[in-house]
Formats: structure tokens, sequence, C-alpha cells
């Protein structure tokens, strides 16, 4: 099982929109070397929406070879077409990713006895560990806990990333699910209270620009060492919230651009973070011991 800190990885791209292969590779090796213990490649965080199947799959292909196994990559392969959804995690599964993450399909809307056919439809197309990801907010589509936990005791599902900050799903889920079945945290302030109770990681928006910092804060949590834990997270927190001052990814691509670890390219309908909040990201950075004051 894939446990601790998991980045939601951006995808750096350059002013004409197209991805930018050398930042992306130097991110990858920025993680490995700062202790992220897992990556997701082409998740929502990494602007999946916007990349056509050619680009998907082939930003999923060069983060496994930068990865060179030294961390699992985890390919996000949700749609909103099931046919789309059993192609991405058959292509994952081809260029080598060791699972794959999908979120719950958007704007249709489906049925909770839709999501399960769906996702049952998806493991057994594919055989490869398969993660639901379940971020309502960004869907409008909730996948309630007892449907998590009918698609827990299918063949290829071995986990959910529960994004709703809602502990109490999460410990339903838990409680309901067989054991083995990884709750992630897909909400980085309430990351450490679900590690805390038992969950088994969290796939996160912040590691992005604190990866080393998340990493030690999973190792924390999962450990059950809340002390340290909590006080990680008190440091993280303002990022937390300020990594949403407007839609993600947007926050955090500018802020690692203010790092200098990649250009301001985003890909409408998505901007570069507006002019009035690029403040207020640089003080929470430099709060963080990120970047100078």
């Amino acid at each position: 099982m894939i446990k601790g800190s998991i980045v939601a990885l951006v995808t750096p791209m350059l002013d004409n929109g197209d991805v930018d292969r050398d930042a992306l590779a130097k991110l990858v090796d920025w993680h490995v070397a700062s202790g992220t213990d897992a990556i997701v490649a082409v998740g929502t965080t990494g602007e999946s929406a916007t990349l056509d199947m050619e680009e998907h799959v082939g930003v999923m292909k060069f983060i496994v070879e930068c990865a060179k196994k030294r961390v699992p990559v985890i390919g996000g392969t949700g749609a909103n077409s099931t046919k789309e959804a059993i192609e991405l995690t058959q292509a994952a599964k081809d260029v080598g990713c060791d699972a794959a993450l999908l979120v719950t399909p958007y704007y249709n809307k489906p049925t909770q006895e839709g999501l399960v056919k769906h996702h049952e439809a998806v493991a057994a197309a594919v055989a490869l560990p398969q993660i639901l990801y379940n971020v309502p907010g960004r869907t409008a589509c909730d996948m309630k806990p007892e449907t998590a936990i009918r698609l827990s005791r299918v063949p290829h599902i071995v986990g959910i990333k529960e994004a709703t900050g809602e502990l109490a799903r999460a410990q339903q889920i838990r409680a309901g699910a067989p054991a083995g079945f990884a709750v992630y945290s897909g909400d980085d302030a309430t990351a450490v209270e679900l590690m805390l109770q038992g969950g088994d990681g969290n796939i996160s928006v912040t590691a992005n620009v604190a990866p080393a910092e998340m990493h030690a804060l999973c190792t924390a949590a999962l450990q059950g060492d809340a002390a340290t834990a909590r006080a990680v997270n008190e440091k993280l927190a303002e990022l937390h919230r300020v990594l949403f001052v407007e839609s993600n990814p947007i926050p955090v691509k500018w802020a690692l651009h203010a790092m200098g670890r990649m250009g301001t390219g985003i890909r409408l309908p998505l901007t570069v973070l507006s002019e009035a909040q690029r403040p207020v990201v640089r003080a929470a950075l430099a709060r963080a011991g990120l970047v100078n004051a």
C-alpha cells in the first residue's frame, strides 16, 4: 500500500501553454530528494481537464521515466466518460504507473448506482490498483460513504482520496471497508487529523511547494506523533488556505514560479494568479520559510 505524503503534482507549462518538460523533470527530482512518498501525475491539480489524450498519456509516461522507480507514480485517469476513463487507466498501466486515481465523473452528475457501475467497469477492464477520488466541490458529484464501501470490495479498487474535509466520512469508510483499503486525505487543512485517526496519507496540493515539510508531517502523523505532526501543520496552515485563494492550481503554480521552480504558464480557462493575490501568496510562502520575505 502507498502511504504518506503524495503530491498532486502540477504540470509546468511554457507561456504558450506547452508542457515544460525541463521544469517537470526538475520537480520530480526535487520531490524524490525531499522525501515525497508518491507522485500523482496529471490529476486535477495537473490540469487534466485541458490536456488532450496524447498530452495526458505523454506526461504520465514522462513522469514515470523521470521517477525511475524511486517513488511510485499514480496516474490521474478519471473522466466523466467511462470509456475515456478506461482508456486513460489502460494507458497509465501501459506507461508504467503503479496505480491510478479516478475522480468521480464531473458535470453529468451520475446517481450513486451510476458511480458504482462506472468504477466497476474501469476496474473490470484494467488490472491496475485504482484509487477513488471524491471532491464534490469541484465535480458536483458526491460519492457517499456507503458507495465507497461498496466499491472497496471490488477487485483492483484499493483506496479512496476523500477531499471533503469531513473526518466523520473518512471514519465511516474505514469502519465499513475491508482491512487494507486505503483512506487518503485530499484536504490539506484536515489531513493531519485524518491520519492521526488511522488514515493512510495525504494527496496534497501544499506538498508541491513544501515537499520536505509535508513528508515530515505525514511521517509523524502516521507514527502517531501528534505533537510533531500538529507543530509542522501549524507552520503550513496559512499555506493550506492561501493556495486556494483562487481556483486550484492557479495559486500553487504561481507559488512555484515565485520560488523559481517554473514559469507562469497555465491553460485557459484558468489564468495566472491575479496581481491582488500575489502578495498574499508570497507572504504565506515567506512565513513558511520557503522564500525570502
